[in-house]
């Protein structure tokens, strides 16, 4: 039988009007969001449809906005059917979304975990990061060895094949980026972020974090999550604990984790979530892979009519 995947969007996916649609055509997804706005004291829903766009590119409105549509698109795909996903993955934020469709957390819960990351996240106003296009592991590898001697500097994100964003202190990413042209890189793109996201210059906001995990439930994963710290399949409930807290500081192993997926069966991405980002990195990945995304009305028609006849359970 085919295997399939639901992956779930990171911090950059989001946009002005994203799940408008969904709201405006579903019970559901105004709970959804109306959940949100409760439990978060703010109005994301607004923040959703209308923005400005300056207000919702803040980390810590971006968050909880990113993760209220992946939520709302994905309980709306399995109100209009029974597909049951072989694992799930999120890129970053998105492994909140994927630990909530695996059972690991409640909406309750995950909406205020994510509420405080993103606070601890935004906070953090020191470092940058880089987007590095074209260049091998190794050859990055040496490269960020160069430009440690200017500071911290490591991996934020596996991304695909052709993508890694480094992380660290500023010096060390400029002389990064220098030296990535220098060696071939076909870019070097700064990133527009507050901090070293995903570095150990995070390892205080990932502490932080930790402290708060003790005040939620959380549960064995009904669904096998791929975890973005090691590229593993996970189910234990206290290995999620430790994971979640050492991922704001960890890199993240993004291309490892569809490799491993793909290895183990499946054929079928199903990104859930607003925009396409993760659907193109898995064709930069694995481009026999099918793709699939669920980010508005006309998306979801798309899944139903290709996918969900084949794979009722």
């Amino acid at each position: 039988m085919t295997k399939t995947a639901f992956i779930f969007p990171g911090q950059g996916s989001q946009f002005v009007g994203m799940g408008k649609e969904f709201f405006e055509s579903s019970s559901t997804a105004k709970k959804i969001f109306n959940r949100f706005n409760e439990i978060s004291g703010k109005d994301i829903s607004g923040m959703c449809f209308e923005g400005p766009e300056e207000e919702l590119k803040q980390t810590i409105n971006t968050q909880p906005a990113i993760l209220a549509v992946s939520i709302v698109a994905l309980e709306i795909l399995k109100e209009k059917c029974n597909i049951i996903p072989d694992y799930v993955a999120g890129h970053s934020l998105g492994e909140y979304s994927a630990l909530y469709a695996a059972g690991v957390i409640s909406l309750d819960d995950v909406i205020k975990l994510v509420q405080i990351r993103a606070g601890l996240m935004s906070e953090a106003q020191s470092g940058a990061m880089s987007a590095i296009i074209g260049l091998s592991d190794d050859k990055l590898s040496d490269i960020l060895d160069s430009a440690s001697k200017f500071g911290q500097i490591s991996v934020a994100n596996y991304n695909t094949p052709d993508q890694t964003v480094i992380t660290g202190e500023t010096k060390a990413i400029e002389e990064a980026n220098k030296l990535a042209q220098e060696n071939g890189a076909k870019r070097a793109i700064p990133l527009a972020v507050s901090g070293a996201f995903h570095s150990p210059l995070m390892k205080e906001a990932s502490d932080k974090f930790a402290n708060n995990l003790t005040a939620i439930t959380i549960n064995d994963a009904k669904i096998p999550v791929i975890t973005n710290v090691d590229a593993k399949e996970t189910s234990n409930a206290l290995e999620f604990s430790k994971k979640m807290s050492d991922q704001i500081h960890s890199s993240v192993y993004w291309k490892q984790s569809i490799s491993y997926m793909i290895e183990n069966g499946v054929e079928n991405f199903v990104e859930i979530g607003p925009g396409k980002v993760l659907s193109g990195m898995v064709k930069k990945i694995s481009r026999p892979s099918n793709v699939y995304n669920v980010c508005d009305n006309q998306s979801l028609d798309t899944v139903l009519s290709s996918i969900c006849s084949k794979i009722l359970i």
